[in-house]
């Protein structure tokens, strides 16, 4: 009972630790705390989705900074699907700034703004980067408004 109660407590005290063991996207991580698998979504970005331009180098590039890894998720509540959303520092380094940095997530300016992941996406976007090569790229929450027809070409 105990790894359940301290699990809990971790929870509650805004932030986790674990290993990842699980990349699902650009944007959505499992990490295993105290035997508990815990679906972490990466706080203010948003990444393309698995089947858009670019969907498939950001999971890998997400994969790159955390899978296996020992992380630290500085935890801001949970989402309409119930997963943690965090911070996710990786050896040090925000996974999160990672992503908008390597052109390979949009800084979700919906939810709270960030001045530094604004101006990563600013960067990003000047020097091409990733995403940022494509002549126009298609925003994921705009790519997930899309009919399924569409999506497909």
């Amino acid at each position: 009972m105990l790894p359940l109660i301290l699990s809990i407590a971790l929870l509650t005290a805004g932030e986790i630790e674990g290993k990842v063991v699980a990349i699902t996207d650009g944007d959505t991580i499992t990490v295993l705390v105290n035997q508990e698998q815990v679906k972490v979504r990466l706080d203010g970005i948003d990444a393309p989705e698995r089947s858009q331009a670019f969907g498939t180098q950001a999971r890998e590039k997400l994969a790159e900074l955390a899978f296996g890894k020992t992380v630290k998720v500085v935890t801001h509540g949970k989402d309409r699907y119930g997963r943690t959303i965090g911070t996710v520092f990786a050896e040090g380094r925000s996974a999160n700034l990672e992503m908008v940095r390597a052109g390979l997530a949009w800084h979700y300016v919906e939810y709270p703004k960030d001045t530094e992941l604004a101006d990563a996406e600013a960067k990003a976007r000047a020097e091409k980067r990733g995403l940022w090569a494509d002549k126009s790229p298609v925003a994921p929450w705009e790519f997930r408004k899309r009919p399924a027809k569409k999506k497909a070409a």
